[in-house]
């Protein structure tokens, strides 16, 4: 049995760094943007080319979410169940819903509440939380380790 080691949540790690105009967790740099500001330029591109942003949004948060991940696998210590707690508990923090993890010994399945992707892009018939499915992929590449 793992021994999961308390960490403090996103929210108490960030510094707002005023004099350099950044916000920051250890050396990974955030920002603030309204969710319709990001979620916009989708929905002004023609379809083909919004897919494609898409993907390409779905592909930089898999690759940034992997070195998140691995900076909270490495805080928490623990194994992937306890990662995917972190992880739990970091969404609503970065604005990105309430997220739940269901793990299996070889499925990992995710329920988002509340996706600002969803909301800031407005009613579709396709799928618009790619940047969601990024992070997901990077968490569970970490999880079942490939």
């Amino acid at each position: 049995m793992t021994t999961e080691r308390i960490t403090k949540p996103f929210r108490d790690r960030i510094v707002f760094d005023q004099a350099q105009g950044q916000i920051m967790d250890d050396t990974r740099r955030y920002m603030l943007i309204r969710p319709e500001a990001l979620m916009g330029i989708f929905t002004r591109l023609p379809h083909a080319d919004a897919a494609m942003a898409m993907q390409a949004l779905m592909a930089s948060v898999y690759q940034q979410g992997s070195d998140s991940a691995k900076a909270y696998q490495r805080m928490s210590e623990g194994d992937g169940a306890t990662l995917l707690r972190t992880v739990e508990r970091t969404a609503p923090d970065l604005g990105w819903g309430r997220w739940t993890f269901d793990l299996k010994p070889r499925r990992l399945t995710l329920s988002v509440a509340n996706s600002p992707f969803a909301q800031g892009y407005g009613p579709s018939k396709l799928p618009v939380c790619h940047a969601i499915t990024g992070m997901l992929r990077a968490v569970a590449g970490i999880v079942f380790e490939r």
